[in-house]
């Protein structure tokens, strides 16, 4: 009896040390493993940044959705389970239903689901008592202008991280930091809200603010899908800018995409914005390099005459030739207004073929504009020890040069603000959560290209290029004075030399030339014509002019000329006034 007394006494002395070693020396442990085992971490979603434009509108946004999320462990019935999710998450019963037969704690059945689906959901398993699937917070990325803007803004892949435009851009801006915290379950998988352990908030997103104008961007979009679509262009891109300060108001490329509906996307030129991504030979466009250098150096003034050959000029064994029937003498300033070939061969002459690289670098082609957005690409401006003997008469008007639309659009911008380059941007501010600014966009000066004096000079030819006499009638805007350019040139062939029949035709102006408020770009990518059309400025100096006019409206402009309306059709000018 003692024996077994004894006995007795030292089980339950062991089953004592051992309970005292698991409730003291083991409790951590223990209490960590129970954790593990009915808590789980629980993702807090941060609000990515919207972006906005320069009124405040919204141009992308978060739409709260809810991700679906199933817990093996807490699943006792899947096929039951399956056949009451299944029509809310959209999946068959029998697919549903191999999901949920796993073990795996953490399994997405479903991201963005919209709220009102995914709280009826919690209500129809509330009320069978069926447990095993929860949810996060989660947000749809949408955009509520579809197709307009769409090059600009870019878009997210399926990680929520962006890809292209300024979403991919401004994505360490626009990013938030998820946060978290650590809930605990009961065995029937709900929540102890007392037990609610560490919580880590989420930091949400910065909003920005771009310089665009939708109302502007509208306009430009209207008019650049309409000319798209009726003269079946490979491209067409328009670009809006105030000279003054480099904001960008508008920029629209075609064709395009709606970043709501990617699946649509059946090409990736879709995506492409043609504005920073392509490379063109700008042509005439090009001659406000040459007669601006060669008046900044004094080399001439604006009535200096110079001989244009009546039309031929024989030079390094080949013909270069002005369109039409060919002038006499011109004056540098006609020589503009009718952009004669021969005549701004003979000024690049005077410069030199270090002049000429010169002032066309000081006018920011050959380098990136730095523009707040993914993809720019520098253009090609060869130095002059790698040009031929022709270079320097091709290159004044705008051939064996590569330029990309933005960079044409700020060199213009120079011209429009007394000779002052301005550095291009798109971003205007940062702004929290309450819309205020975090940090704003000043203003960039790249440099002083030209002086004042010949900035007017250069805008006085480039007002009378728009009237009468000049190359651009159709890009009159009634009651306004309008400075611009037309400029025509070939396709090139990526094989070698020019397509026959292709061109890429550009315009590109400011208004009202005496103070100007914006400067728009206009190219068309070889637009079919109808027949009896001749070809060049006619096709895109009309749709600026539209343009133009629609924008002088909206910004309530002032009239600033009452010249008569210059009463233009494309059909009243032939071809060779036109290809300029």
């Amino acid at each position: 009896m003692t024996l077994a007394c004894i006995g007795l006494s030292l089980i339950i002395s062991g089953y004592s040390i051992r309970l005292i070693y698991i409730q003291v020396t083991k409790h951590d442990e223990f209490t960590a493993l129970a954790a593990q085992k009915h808590s789980i971490r629980q993702s807090i979603h941060a609000r990515r940044g919207q972006i906005l434009d320069a009124n405040g509108e919204i141009l992308a946004t978060d739409l709260p959705t809810k991700t679906v999320i199933a817990d093996g462990s807490l699943i006792k019935d899947a096929d039951a389970l399956a056949k009451t999710a299944a029509p809310f998450l959209e999946i068959s019963s029998a697919e549903l239903a191999q999901k949920l037969k796993t073990k795996r704690k953490y399994l997405i059945l479903k991201r963005n689901l919209p709220e009102d689906r995914a709280n009826a959901l919690a209500e129809s398993l509330s009320q069978q008592s069926l447990r095993g699937i929860y949810f996060e917070q989660d947000a749809q990325r949408i955009y509520p202008n579809g197709e307009m803007l769409a090059h600009v803004l870019g878009f997210l892949d399926r990680d929520g991280r962006g890809v292209q435009g300024l979403e991919a851009s401004m994505e360490a801006y626009l990013n938030g930091e998820n946060g978290f915290r650590l809930i605990q379950r009961d065995r029937t998988g709900r929540e102890i809200v007392i037990y609610r352990g560490q919580e880590h908030p989420a930091r949400n997103g910065i909003n920005v603010q771009l310089t665009i104008d939708m109302n502007l961007q509208s306009i430009v979009e209207s008019e650049i899908n309409t000319a798209y679509h009726e003269l079946k262009a490979a491209h067409v891109v328009a670009i809006m800018l105030r000279p003054q300060t480099g904001e960008v108001l508008a920029m629209a490329s075609r064709p395009t995409f709606n970043p709501n509906h990617l699946e649509a996307v059946t090409n990736t030129d879709q995506l492409r914005n043609h504005s920073i991504m392509d490379m063109l030979e700008p042509g005439s466009t090009f001659k406000i390099v040459v007669a601006s250098g060669v008046l900044n150096e004094k080399l001439v003034h604006p009535e200096s005459p110079i001989y244009c050959e009546q039309g031929r000029f024989y030079y390094g064994g080949k013909v270069l030739r002005d369109h039409g029937t060919g002038y006499g003498y011109l004056s540098v300033h006609d020589i503009l207004v009718k952009s004669s070939n021969i005549g701004m061969a003979k000024l690049a002459f005077l410069l030199g073929d270090q002049g000429v690289f010169d002032y066309i670098r000081k006018f920011g082609f050959g380098e990136r504009t730095g523009i707040e957005l993914p993809g720019e690409i520098c253009g090609l401006i060869h130095p002059p020890y790698r040009w031929s003997k022709l270079s320097i008469t091709r290159m004044p008007m705008g051939h064996e040069v590569a330029v990309t639309p933005l960079q044409l659009i700020v060199a213009m911008s120079a011209i429009a603000n007394n000779g002052k380059l301005m550095a291009p941007h798109i971003i205007k501010a940062l702004l929290d959560d309450s819309g205020k600014a975090l940090s704003e966009v000043s203003p960039n000066i790249v440099r002083q290209v030209i002086s004042p004096e010949t900035a007017r000079a250069i805008r006085d030819a480039l007002v009378d290029v728009v009237g009468q006499r000049g190359t651009a009638a159709l890009a009159h805007v009634n009651g306004f004075n309008v400075a611009g350019k037309t400029g025509t040139a070939q396709k090139v062939n990526p094989k070698g030399g020019y397509y026959d029949h292709k061109y890429i035709v550009s315009f590109v102006g400011f208004l009202p030339a005496e103070d100007p408020q914006f400067t728009c770009l206009v190219i068309v990518d070889d637009a079919k014509l109808p027949p009896g059309v001749d070809y060049g400025g006619l096709v895109s100096a009309p749709i600026f002019s539209r343009i133009a006019e629609r924008a002088a409206r909206y910004m309530n402009l002032t009239p600033t000329s009452k010249n008569p309306p210059i009463t233009a059709s494309r059909e009243s000018f032939r071809k060779d006034d036109w290809l300029q």
